[in-house]
């Protein structure tokens, strides 16, 4: 089962290869592989974030040890996305990217929520949860900020092209996920289910 979550997580980035190599892109390549690497990063965070509830409904301890792989794929796929804009879109000219960063909030949003998931995937080890001890589980706590900020920069990105449903979507999803870490939300789903 872990080989296939992991053979699923790299699907869209052989898909995008394969697409790159058949000149398969579309008239905007920048903007297919940036939509497609931020899409999957949002997916992949939102599929992390399913392994607490699948945990409470079957009791098995199996859907927490794929967190782990699922968030490191997340974090691949948005560093793919950001460096996307970075490198094609923004030439890496630090001075527009700064300037983008101030002038849009949607890439403020993207811009923080890639920079506050930096340190998660550096402490993502078992070597960085036994040294960091207990601070291990509060600096992971950020995942929680990061879904706000993530939802913001989609939003904004798609509220400029009135096309907010999909993102409302999202933010259902993820809400209810959030939701069912809340103490005594957890305790009835793991009641309902066992």
């Amino acid at each position: 089962m872990k080989m296939l979550l992991f053979l699923f997580a790299l699907l869209p980035l052989g898909r995008l290869v394969w697409l790159g190599m058949s000149d398969g892109l579309g008239a905007n390549p920048i903007e297919f592989i940036t939509r497609s690497t931020g899409t999957w990063a949002l997916v992949l965070l939102c599929i992390t974030l399913t392994m607490t509830p699948l945990r409470l409904i079957t009791g098995s301890t199996f859907w927490i040890k794929q967190r782990r792989m699922l968030g490191l794929f997340c974090f691949l796929y948005a560093s793919l996305h950001f460096l996307i804009w970075l490198a094609l879109d923004q030439g890496f000219d630090l001075d527009a990217m700064l300037h983008d960063v101030v002038k849009r909030p949607f890439i403020t949003m993207g811009f923080l929520s890639y920079l506050l998931l930096v340190p998660l995937a550096l402490t993502s080890s078992h070597w960085a949860q036994k040294k960091l001890g207990r601070r291990w589980a509060l600096l992971h706590r950020l995942i929680y900020f990061i879904v706000g900020t993530v939802i913001l920069h989609y939003w904004w990105h798609k509220a400029g092209k009135n096309d907010v449903n999909i993102v409302e979507i999202y933010a259902t999803i993820l809400a209810l996920l959030l939701l069912c870490r809340i103490p005594s939300i957890k305790t009835k789903v793991q009641s309902l289910f066992r």
